[in-house]
Formats: structure tokens, C-alpha cells, sequence
């Protein structure tokens, strides 16, 4: 059997993902000529410092010079692994106009930049995928471009960051306090020292822009994403959802209605009987439903050095293939629609409303008047015993446009009787 040809690959970032990327394709070589005819080497690692010891890495492979990598002619593939928005960027930029192939696991970068990165890749026919930008190893960009694409897909649904899953999970199972189970999450490493991008939905939002961009045919930026994260979240709250058969999930939402999109990620309070509801600790799923497919859902590890080397390897065995088989850029950008985003104060959704007020006769009928005024129906309520002449009163609304439930709370502001609006929760309905 003659020799088999060598791709070789330059990998940037040795840190936890790019450490695993290397493992991983040390621990697949033999295979390579088998999974892609052909064998597959990381022939340089770009790195800040030279002088720091990369585990598992061999020293002669290590590189702090970009054009020594940017310039190597028998370098075909550029894993990106740094993260961050520059010199990422720009660095994958001259990759791609140098006409080499791209992979990236870089969600703030393709959640920003994804337009200007996908036009350079189709411009110099070359492959950039993402597989690892959302859901770490849950395989979903793929999906929904190629084994979903005879589907018209109206709504993407889905746990997309483990650290939140795993703080509610807590918050749900063993009855902490949010700060207690954020803190319990950094002590197993599921939180970063400053976890203001996981808790406050900037995480998730970035990934849901992603999702909805490839679902619905339609650039979506992480600036059109509504966010909301899970920092007001109390013991009490969990405990209602409890109540009224609900569970409590940080979910991203992402709906394609009569031709308009509407992305966000909030805390929502969703049936206990759906299969996201049980999806728990720092375990991801992504829920798609399509005209053709129904309903499909994929679930597994949203981050870590594994699942997400799994991911990136992945990608880079399909990006191998289509150079053995010259079909690279097969599938480039798919935003080929120009769908308009519905304002967000016209979204309609059911609350969950938690209100501390005065224990006193006609208290329940003030309210009900002042959300029936601004066109907020009543689904549910409870009233709890008052304590110190404060009563505690939860509400769950039929659906309702953002905007009237946001008038209607402005009037609960000044009025006296209502010593405080603990929570507005959105609960999880049926389009």
C-alpha cells in the first residue's frame, strides 16, 4: 500500500480545549488514513509564552510567531481555540484569505463577526465550521445545516450553559440559595472565578444567536438577543414552580413566527413533564422542532476539555475529507433570508408574578383590576399566609404581550399596598 498524503494543522490556543484537541488527535492517528485517507498532524502550536510547559505537547511544535504558521505553505488547517473577539479575528481572517481552512470553537467571535468570517471562507472556497461554538460535544450546527435541511424550522429551544444548569440544579434538588450553589459550582470548576457571563445569560445569549441564525436562514446577532440571567432567582421561586408542576431552567428561545424572529435567553419555568425539564447538573440540550422531523432533541456534555475536543475533531475530520475530495465550502453561510426581528415589547409569553402585599380586604381585587386594565389575564393564583400584615401573592398570567405586562407592573410600583414585585418569571407555552 503506498504512503498515505499528510495534512497538517496548526493549532491556536494550548489551554484546556486546545490541550485536548492535541490528546485527542494523538489518540486517533493510527485511524486517520482510514477516516480520511489520508494522515493528520499538528504540526505547529501557537502560544503566548514559550517558556511554560504545555502538558502532553511537545516542546519543538511550540510557536509565539502567527506568520511563521500564516506563511507555512504545507499548512492547510488553522484550529482556532483562543477565544475572545481579537486577534482572533483577524488572525482567521488571514487564515481564510490565505486559503487555509478553518475551525473555531470561538462562540463570541462567530456570534459577532459570523457574517464577515463566512463571506471570507466563501470568497476563497474554504471551510470554517463551528461545531464547538455551541453545546460543546452535543453535535448541533451540523444538524441543523445539513440532516434537518429539508425542514422549515420554527423553534430552537435549549439548556445551553452547564454552569446555570448546574446552579438551578442545586437550587431544585438539594433546596440552596443561588449564592451558596454558585458557590458550590466554582469550587468543582463548573464556574469561572468571575462567572458574570455564565449567571447573567451573556453566555447563552451569544449561542442562541448562533442557532437562530443557521435555523431560521437569517443573520441574528448577539445584540438582538433579549437576555435576562438567573442572579434574582430565589429558593422561593423554585419552590412555587414546584407548586404549580413547573421546573426551572435557564432556556434559550429562539422562534421564527409568521415570518419574524424573536431570540432570547431568561429563566423560564417549563412543565416538569418535558423532556428539557429533567435535563439536569452541567449537562446540556438543544430541543428543535420542525415542520417534517416534529420534535428532535440532543443532550450531552456542554463543555469541558473532551466534549469539546470531540466537537473540534470532529470538524476537522470533515474539513480533511473535503480537501481529499475537493468539495471544500460545500456548505458556507445558509443566512439567505432577510427576516425582521418582532420588537420585543410585542413577544408574548405567560409570568410568573411574586408580589409582597398588604394583608387587608380588597388587596386581590386592586390587582386583578390593574392587570385586567392593561390586558393581562389571570391563569393561576395563590395567596399565602401574611406575616407581620404582609401577604405574599403569586400569579401566573395567560399569555400576554411584554409590553402591557411591563405597564401594568409600572402602576404595581406606586401603589402603596404592594410593598414589593419579588419576581416576574416567564413560564414556558406552546406557540
Amino acid at each position: 500500500m503506498s504512503k498515505c498524503k499528510t495534512i497538517q494543522a496548526a493549532l491556536l490556543g494550548a489551554g484546556t480545549v486546545g490541550g485536548g484537541v492535541y490528546k485527542l488527535l494523538e489518540r486517533r492517528k493510527d485511524e486517520m488514513p482510514d477516516k480520511i485517507q489520508a494522515e493528520l498532524k499538528i504540526s505547529k502550536v501557537l502560544v503566548r509564552s514559550l517558556g511554560k510547559k504545555r502538558e502532553g505537547i511537545p516542546d519543538e511544535i511550540l510557536t509565539d510567531d502567527w506568520n511563521s504558521i500564516l506563511k507555512d505553505p504545507d499548512i492547510s488547517i488553522v484550529i482556532e481555540l483562543m477565544g475572545g473577539i481579537e486577534p482572533a479575528r483577524t488572525r482567521i481572517l488571514e487564515a481564510l484569505a490565505a486559503g487555509k481552512h478553518v475551525v473555531t470553537a470561538n462562540k463570541d467571535l462567530m456570534a459577532e463577526h459570523g457574517k464577515e468570517l463566512m463571506d471570507m471562507a466563501g470568497k476563497h472556497h474554504c471551510d470554517l465550521q463551528f461545531e464547538a461554538a455551541v453545546g460543546g460535544g452535543i453535535p448541533i450546527i451540523r444538524p441543523l445545516k445539513e440532516c434537518l435541511a429539508g425542514n422549515d424550522i420554527t423553534e430552537v429551544m435549549g439548556i445551553v450553559n452547564g454552569t446555570t444548569n448546574y446552579i438551578l440544579t442545586r437550587m431544585t434538588e438539594d433546596g440552596m440559595d443561588f449564592e451558596e450553589a454558585l458557590k458550590k459550582a466554582q469550587e468543582l470548576g463548573f464556574a469561572e472565578s468571575d462567572p458574570t457571563a455564565d449567571i447573567e445569560g451573556l453566555d447563552a445569549g451569544r449561542k442562541m444567536a448562533i442557532l437562530a441564525s443557521i435555523a431560521f436562514h437569517s443573520r441574528v446577532t448577539f445584540q438582538d438577543v433579549d437576555v435576562k440571567g438567573i442572579t434574582k432567582i430565589t429558593a422561593a421561586d423554585i419552590q412555587y414552580a414546584k407548586e404549580f408542576g413547573y421546573t426551572l431552567k435557564l432556556l434559550g428561545v429562539a422562534r421564527n413566527t409568521n415570518h419574524e424572529m424573536e431570540v432570547g435567553v431568561f429563566p423560564m419555568m417549563i412543565p416538569s413533564t418535558h423532556p428539557l425539564a429533567k435535563v439536569n447538573d452541567s449537562f446540556n440540550a438543544v430541543f428543535v422542532h420542525g415542520d417534517a422531523v416534529d420534535d428532535a432533541m440532543f443532550q450531552g456534555r456542554g463543555a469541558g476539555e473532551f466534549p469539546t475536543a470531540s466537537a473540534v475533531v470532529g470538524d476537522v475530520i470533515a474539513t480533511a475529507r473535503n480537501m481529499q475530495y475537493g468539495c471544500c465550502g460545500r456548505i458556507g453561510c445558509s443566512c439567505y433570508k432577510d427576516l425582521p426581528m418582532k420588537s420585543v415589547g410585542e413577544s408574548k409569553h405567560r409570568y410568573f408574578l411574586r408580589l409582597l402585599v398588604e394583608d387587608r380586604p380588597g388587596i386581590l381585587a386592586g390587582i386583578a383590576g390593574v392587570l385586567g386594565n392593561n390586558s393581562v389575564g389571570i391563569n393561576q393564583v395563590i395567596q399565602k399566609v401574611s406575616v407581620d400584615g404582609v401577604a405574599e401573592l403569586v400569579i401566573i398570567t395567560d399569555k400576554v404581550e411584554k409590553r402591557h405586562l411591563h405597564d401594568a407592573l409600572m402602576i404595581f410600583g406606586e401603589m402603596s399596598m404592594i410593598r414589593q414585585i419579588a419576581s416576574v418569571i416567564r413560564v414556558y407555552s406552546q406557540k
